[in-house]
């Protein structure tokens, strides 16, 4: 069986992890980092760039340069109003009333683009392990719904990833900071501030069972925001100073993003921060700059909504976990905005004791998805792993009421059944409306799903007997059932259209994928060439320079030649000229070696020609990832 990586596909960046060696490593990406920003630009030329290089030039491509796109997934288009007014770049309505991102006229689903992050994590496991990836375990909040849930697993099928689980944030990070103290029993409180999402859960662990007692939380709380109100901030005291308005200016506003998230970092370990933009924009034909001094008391000043808004849902957790905070043994702090002092004190205010520093809050997610993975093959044995349902899930009753089936934190994989009759006598038909919410209203839940169950026996109202079935999945997705028990007709739903995405779709933009993918590999591969062919005429250069009048001339000349030939190829990026031109300055080279070694004899020879492979470590395999054709080996030095 093949490795299952651990995914954290986070907000602001993603990471992956697997299980080696008895212990889960988390891998370094093609630039050296552990951590990938969750970022995708589209370039001229059609080419893509995922992560730093897509990060770094943002500045100058604001409206085709996609990041927190986790915002977006599983939701419907009436849902992101207030996040497409944030992102520079294009967000329209597309099929299904479904949210889209426009690049040049080509509408992407958010899962198609987060498929794009899940394929650069793909390649980076592959890189490491020297073999294709095909399965992973990909995390989400424990908060996100059924549709987000949904289309987190689509965005992985799209990258050729078969998801084996998907696993709630907060529970992941209780599996990598628990798999060593599983004997211990332990009740702990994660508290998971991320780049978009805000989650709490309780879990109790010993014996090698982790379950989730309850959680809670805000999909739409996290750094991005902490970053918005800094960013609200600038724009306010520049309009006071200079009369002008930045929103108007993307490429000034994307300067600005970058400003705040830099600043909020700083403000975790110094009390001030100068945010210092030269030539931001131009008023009355005069370019002018925006300097200003934000204080971390300011800042706290500015954030203090956000910050009391992780209060409730650390209070709902606790009360429906049925504990009291000198219950708690531990409390883990994850994701990168938990390194927020204010936000510490917070949490060490409310549960009475201070936070863990023993896990890496940018790191400890994919940690925990890889131990999972590991769980799944057997490589770590004797876990069990119980989380629950965040949200109520029911149906829609006469009068617009939500029944609920399965109530917030049921312990998942979970069944349930009721009965229930038609509203109108003669009644054939009825629609089964799936909610899921905790509000007692229908209209004011989420609706993920609904379908008819007909051929019900023509009765009086309150006569038939219809039992609705839900069934939720280890993954948290529900399957809903309808039955006439007098007919038997039955009729069932799996809720896979929530995400607004049938399976001809998921399959199609799966074949782009792959078909990208490809186009990348090519691109990377031509790369790859013409630096070998650069370091190759750079080489044979300086060698000639140094051979001098060593080198007879009837030899000297099919190497010139031949370089010459090389250099037109290399030019005019002919990769089959290139090919040719390398293989004959090799010969060429080669003869002449030969020669000069016969004459030289016992003089230690000429030196050797071009080495045909020149170049290529400072090309594919710069980064310490296995290639094709390379081999690890053990050396021992010898003094």
């Amino acid at each position: 069986m093949g490795k299952i990586i651990g995914i954290d596909l986070g907000t602001t960046n993603s990471c992956v992890s697997v299980f080696e060696g008895n212990e889960p490593v988390v891998i370094a990406n093609s630039e050296g980092k552990r951590t990938t920003p969750s970022v995708v630009a589209f370039v001229d030329g059609g080419e893509r760039k995922i992560g730093d290089p897509a990060k770094r030039q943002a500045i100058t491509n604001p409206t085709r340069t996609v990041f927190s796109i986790k915002r977006f997934m599983g939701e419907n288009w009436d849902q992101v109003q207030k996040e497409t007014a944030r992102v520079p770049y294009k967000v329209v309505k597309g099929d299904n009333n479904t949210p889209r991102v426009d690049i040049d006229g080509r509408l992407y689903t958010p899962q198609e683009i987060s498929a794009m992050i899940l394929q650069k994590m793909k390649k980076t496991a592959e890189d490491y392990l020297g073999q294709e990836v095909t399965e992973a375990v990909i995390t989400v909040p424990a908060y996100f719904s059924d549709s987000q849930r949904q289309a987190t697993k689509e965005a992985g099928q799209i990258a050729g990833l078969e998801v084996k689980r998907i696993v709630n944030e907060p529970t992941a990070a209780a599996l990598a900071y628990g798999i060593d103290k599983a004997h211990k029993d332990m009740k702990v409180a994660v508290f998971d501030l991320g780049g978009g999402t805000f989650d709490i859960s309780i879990l109790e662990f010993g014996g090698g069972v982790f379950e989730v007692l309850s959680t809670n939380g805000d999909t739409h709380l996290g750094g991005d925001d902490f970053d918005q109100v800094i960013i609200d901030w600038l724009v306010q005291e520049f309009k006071n100073d200079e009369g002008a308005d930045l929103t108007q200016d993307p490429m000034a506003m994307q300067r600005l993003k970058e400003a705040a998230e830099k600043a909020k970092i700083e403000l975790s370990s110094s009390t001030s921060t100068e945010i210092n933009l030269p030539y931001i924009m131009p008023v009355g034909g005069v370019p002018k700059h925006l300097v200003k001094t934000l204080t971390r008391a300011k800042f706290e000043a500015l954030a203090h909504n956000l910050i009391q808004a992780c209060l409730e849902p650390c209070k709902k957790a606790m009360s429906d976990a049925g504990l009291g905070n000198s219950d708690i043994d531990e409390v883990i702090l994850v994701g990168g905005s938990s390194r927020i002092p204010a936000v510490q004190k917070l949490v060490e205010d409310f549960f009475g004791k201070v936070p863990s520093k023993g896990v890496n809050p940018d790191e400890v997610v994919a940690v925990g998805a890889a131990v999972q993975g590991a769980v799944l093959t057997d490589e770590i044995k004797g876990v069990v792993l119980l989380d629950v349902t965040p949200l109520s899930m029911g149906i829609e009753t006469m009068g617009g009421v939500m029944t609920k089936l399965i109530d917030a934190n049921t312990t998942i994989p979970c069944k349930k059944s009721e009965t229930f009759s038609t509203a109108a006598d003669n009644q054939t038909e009825v629609t089964i409306h799936v909610l899921q919410g905790e509000r007692p209203m229908a209209a004011q839940n989420k609706s993920i799903g609904q379908f008819n169950l007909t051929g019900i026996a023509p009765a009086r109202r309150g006569i038939p007997q219809i039992e609705v079935t839900f069934d939720i999945d280890a993954n948290g997705i529900l399957k809903v059932s309808a039955k006439d028990k007098a007919t038997g007709k039955e009729q069932a739903i799996r809720i896979e259209a929530s995400s607004g995405l049938s399976k001809e779709e998921i399959e199609k933009m799966k074949a782009e994928a792959e078909a990208n993918a490809e186009a990348d590999k090519k691109e990377r591969e031509k790369v790859d060439k013409l630096n070998q062919a650069d370091s190759m005429i750079f080489t044979t250069e300086n060698q000639l320079k140094e051979l001098g009048d060593k080198l007879p001339a009837d030899k000297k000349a099919p190497i010139e030649a031949a370089l010459q030939k090389l250099k037109d190829a290399h030019k005019a990026q002919d990769l089959a000229a290139v090919d040719s031109a390398m293989a004959e300055l090799n010969t060429a080279f080669q003869a002449a070696s030969a020669e000069m070694y016969a004459q030289s004899g016992a003089q230690g020879g000429a030196q050797a020609g071009p080495d045909m492979n020149a170049g290529q470590q400072g090309g594919a395999q710069d980064n310490g990832k296995h290639g094709d054709n390379v081999q690890d080996a053990d050396f021992e030095e010898v003094k």
